[in-house]
């Protein structure tokens, strides 16, 4: 019930008054049974505005943290993400990866629409990055078709970084389904699941318009934080940019 109380009331119309969308290809979600819906990942506000272009109620996989966070705000978390019919998967682990997969198996056997990443996180800077291949394991596990979601100028609402939203004009582009019942039976088959992954990201690129990184955005994040890290340790330790370094044997002054 807070699921449709919140796209029809309490968010939606909020959502359509200041940030005004272009749906094209909507039709091409099937009406019933499940389906994945694979999305380029530019912004938080991607999860907001992805159910409010289809009839469909839509189900994302969600990090824990949403449900175990403490104090009134956490409470509060908990409460609107279980509302809406999120799921939480426990991200750590050795065995959360599989845990991830057999939720998604379960709730696409169930005939749910299921939102999902294939980028993994949040693209650091725009561009379309690798995609892991879990998204294709589902499809296979349960049988059902991957329909392709382009997200554009979402990263203009909420920039990387911002923690405000912007009044912007946004487009959503639905794809044909994708069949894979080529590939019936061969779920755990690495290339062939890297095959369809990748027949996936090609066909998110086509519709988004994104240059495409055949690296794995999580990389990416990690080597600019190690980065930064560094920078900040060099200012510390005196070697930053504007200051001088004594050369040994001179005298200071």
């Amino acid at each position: 019930m807070l699921y449709y109380l919140c796209k029809y009331v309490l968010i939606g119309p909020v959502l359509r008054l200041f940030f005004p969308a272009k749906v094209i290809g909507a039709e091409n979600v099937p009406d019933t049974g499940g389906v994945i819906l694979v999305g380029n990942h530019i912004s938080v506000a991607d999860s907001f505005f992805t159910p409010l272009f289809i009839k469909r109620r839509v189900t994302f996989l969600a990090k824990s943290e949403y449900f175990t966070e403490k104090g009134l705000k956490g409470r509060l978390k908990r409460i609107f993400f279980n509302g809406v019919g999120q799921v939480p998967i426990d991200r750590g682990g050795a065995s959360a990866a599989h845990d991830a997969l057999m939720t998604g198996v379960r709730l696409l056997k169930e005939g749910k629409c299921l939102g999902i990443y294939p980028e993994g996180t949040r693209s650091p800077d725009g561009r379309l990055y690798k995609g892991k291949t879990g998204v294709a394991r589902m499809a296979l596990e349960a049988g059902v078709p991957v329909v392709p979601l382009a997200m554009i100028g979402t990263d203009r609402v909420n920039p990387i970084g911002s923690k405000m939203w912007r009044p912007h004009r946004i487009t959503a582009v639905f794809g044909r389904p994708l069949e894979f019942s080529r590939y019936e039976g061969m779920a755990g088959d690495r290339f062939v699941e890297r095959s369809m992954t990748d027949e996936i990201m090609y066909r998110l690129m086509e519709l988004s318009g994104q240059e495409y990184v055949d690296v794995y955005a999580a990389k990416v994040k990690a080597d600019l934080e190690a980065s930064a890290a560094k920078k900040v340790d060099a200012v510390v330790e005196g070697r930053g940019p504007g200051t001088v370094t004594r050369l040994p044997g001179t005298k200071a002054g």
